[in-house]
């Protein structure tokens, strides 16, 4: 676990908000944007819930003080859902009523297909009124380019990736190139979304996304390209001194073996830098 712990850091930006703020520092003295996350997820009591909940409340006010360029993502079974889905909704409503104040702005992640509707269906209640308040879709999901358009015309905006969960065949495209030629449809539909946000580490998919983008009448400033924190920071400068706006996903906290087991099964290269480091 010792080595498992150092090896994470590569994709973790440690354990407190103070540590993932000065990761955010290093990124925006770059002229690149972030969103911080909270590892966890699958609270399995009220009281877990409600502190996931005051520790994104924490991290929107921190970031605030620090006046640093950032917004926030977050699972909904952090907060509840699982538990109990009155106190999910409650729990995000607080969190998108201080974010409003402090005028930033909360993207909901998406976690396995299980959760794919009640996600939707709590973020969709709620954008409404939290107009700031976007979510994630996964383009490995049979089901995601119909949700693509929805959420347009539903005025959401949108951060769509490729999915790292593991998910049951009749739910998820099977092979490597259908999920690469679902994204690009979805990022074909989404190009008529407020600012539409590419996750991908995948240069065909990000150059893909932005020909799209430029087809539908979309500047460089329009959307955003997204990557992971600890992965291709050299292509994060190239696409940002390229004129894209590039947004980096900083995870940080102690539930972090989740996380980190899925960007080893999401890509091959991750796999190899385990191995490479396990026997230094």
């Amino acid at each position: 676990m010792r080595a498992l712990t150092f090896l994470a850091g590569r994709f973790v930006a440690g354990d407190t908000i103070d540590d993932a703020i000065s990761a955010v520092r290093a990124l925006n003295r770059d002229g690149i944007k972030a969103t911080l996350d909270n590892l966890g997820e699958d609270s399995r009591t009220n009281a877990q819930a409600c502190a996931a909940a005051e520790e994104n409340l924490a991290m929107l006010r921190r970031i605030a003080e620090a006046g640093v360029d950032c917004t926030i993502s977050l699972k909904l079974t952090q907060l509840g859902l699982a538990v109990d889905p009155a106190l999910a909704r409650e729990n995000l409503t607080r969190i998108a009523e201080e974010a409003r104040r402090l005028k930033n702005f909360v993207r909901v992640d998406m976690e396995g297909s299980a959760w794919t509707q009640k996600t939707l269906d709590l973020a969709y209640s709620l954008h409404g009124r939290f107009p700031d308040l976007g979510v994630v879709l996964q383009a490995c999901l049979r089901r995601t380019e119909a949700d693509c358009r929805d959420a347009v015309a539903k005025g959401m905006r949108v951060r769509l990736c490729k999915g790292a969960y593991k998910e049951p065949v009749d739910a998820a495209y099977a092979s490597k190139a259908e999920v690469n030629e679902n994204y690009d449809r979805c990022a074909a539909v989404l190009a008529a979304a407020p600012v539409p946000a590419f996750a991908t580490h995948d240069d065909e998919r990000i150059a893909a996304a932005a020909r799209s983008c430029a087809a539908a009448g979309l500047g460089k400033n329009d959307y955003e390209l997204q990557m992971l924190y600890g992965l291709r920071a050299e292509r994060w400068r190239q696409l940002r001194a390229a004129g894209h706006v590039v947004r980096v996903y900083v995870p940080y906290g102690t539930h972090w073996l989740p996380y980190f087991l899925r960007r080893l099964r999401e890509r091959k290269e991750n796999v190899a830098f385990l191995a490479r480091n396990f026997f230094r």
